[in-house]
């Protein structure tokens, strides 16, 4: 007859992760990012339109992680924590520039700050009215999801490590579950809200004289986009290119670390509210930006490699997530579509105060709401011209998102 400690042991013993070295984690990580964009492409589903790649390279390793397929726990995690994630902010800022984007879209750039506006006010009102549903840590989740509409995917996960509790310490399991909500959350509502701002353009008539558009708007950006395409110059990375890119991100991660210990902690009611993790996250953002203006811009092939770093962090999410949450997501999703709602309203202001057209208005929304990877894909439905555009608006929103989310959060917070 087996004892209860032995029973025990046979239990820890059964749900030993299959793979658990670093070198088979980081594998696991990287093969789910890559396979998954390898499906849409070889597929051309038409569900990855409505269903981007992101959250099926998050929840594989929820699923994997969850059925003693992967660990939870890997020196891999850490690695992605403390320098993959403000690599990816330092890359993904480098290729800002503010300038051109005003020049083609004028206006519409303030536009999309109306709507990076709705989405900082939004978030408390959302959070107070479903608040009562959910658990304390969910304006954890709210922050993330702020991130993610102001910015996109980078500043989604680098909000959550800017907010969160520290791996180990209390309340960081429901932290992660939040964060799996605003995954599922973000996707819910950009399945609605895609299709919305793709089918606006059939309203374009209505919406520009309810607007009071001025006549020569629409040919003024198409000159100035057109000219923004002559004068770009387009060449492949070189290895030297790297190089460079390199040296720059591990210059600001190191000055990042070394800084963000020295400032002193500001607490709220006895307990942290800005801690030095939140610091090194905002001096990265704030070097990155800084080096946009300077020849760093210029260099080639920052924003892919971002990109790439960015998706095997969402994988690393998943890994650790916990399911704990679950049963909270129908009321964080009633949430979420509340809040989108006060995120179209101020984007329909301001496109009214602005005199701005429909097109404008549509890109500025899916700049925060998508980020680049959905820009593109509504500015193309509206005007082929404005795609290169629409990527410098998402790039504007990766630059104010890590400072307007931890905002949207704190407000979150303080409800």
């Amino acid at each position: 007859m087996q004892t209860t400690a032995e029973s025990a042991v046979e239990a820890t013993a059964a749900v030993v992760p299959l793979i658990t070295s670093v070198q088979g984690v980081l594998a696991v990580l990287v093969g789910v990012a890559a396979f998954w964009f390898f499906v849409e492409k070889i597929t051309g589903w038409k569900l990855f339109q409505f269903m981007p790649p992101l959250i099926f390279i998050y929840l594989t390793p929820v699923v994997l992680s969850n059925t003693g397929v992967l660990t939870g726990e890997s020196p891999v995690y850490g690695v992605l924590r403390h320098i993959g994630l403000p690599a990816f902010i330092v890359l993904l800022l480098l290729g800002i520039d503010v300038g051109a984007a005003v020049r083609v879209m004028g206006k519409g750039v303030l536009v999309m700050l109306l709507g990076t506006a709705g989405v900082v006010l939004g978030a408390p009102v959302a959070y107070l009215v479903v608040k009562g549903m959910l658990a304390p840590e969910a304006w954890i989740g709210f922050g993330a999801l702020a991130g993610s509409w102001i910015g996109g995917t980078g500043n989604m996960a680098a909000t959550f490590a800017a907010i969160a509790p520290a791996q180990g310490e209390p309340g960081r399991e429901m932290a992660d579950a939040m964060f799996g909500l605003a995954v599922l959350a973000d996707n819910a509502v950009y399945i609605v809200w895609l299709p919305l701002l793709l089918a606006s353009k059939s309203f374009a008539e209505r919406f520009n004289k309810w607007a009071r558009v001025p006549a020569d708007r629409l040919e003024k950006m198409e000159a100035a986009a057109a000219e923004m395409a002559a004068s770009k110059v387009d060449r492949a990375p070189t290895m030297v290119d790297y190089l460079n890119l390199g040296v720059i991100t591990a210059v600001v991660i190191a000055i990042g670390s070394w800084l963000a210990p020295l400032i002193p902690p500001i607490t709220l009611g006895g307990e942290a509210v800005v801690t030095a993790s939140t610091y090194n996250i905002l001096i990265v953002t704030t070097l990155g930006i800084a080096l946009s203006f300077t020849p760093a811009r210029r260099i080639p092939g920052s924003h892919e490699i971002a990109m790439a770093i960015v998706y095997v962090f969402v994988a690393r999410m998943g890994a650790v997530a916990s399911l704990a949450g679950l049963a909270q997501a129908p009321a964080f999703i009633l949430g979420a579509f509340l809040w989108i709602f006060i995120h179209g309203l101020f984007v329909l202001g301001g496109a009214w105060l602005f005199r701005v057209d429909v097109h404008s208005a549509a890109i500025a929304s899916a700049a925060n709401i998508g980020g680049a990877a959905s820009a593109p894909v509504v500015a193309s439905a509206h005007r082929e011209s404005l795609v290169p555009v629409s990527i410098l608006m998402a790039l504007i929103g990766y630059a104010v998102g890590n400072y307007a989310a931890f905002l949207a959060a704190t407000l979150c917070r303080l409800v």
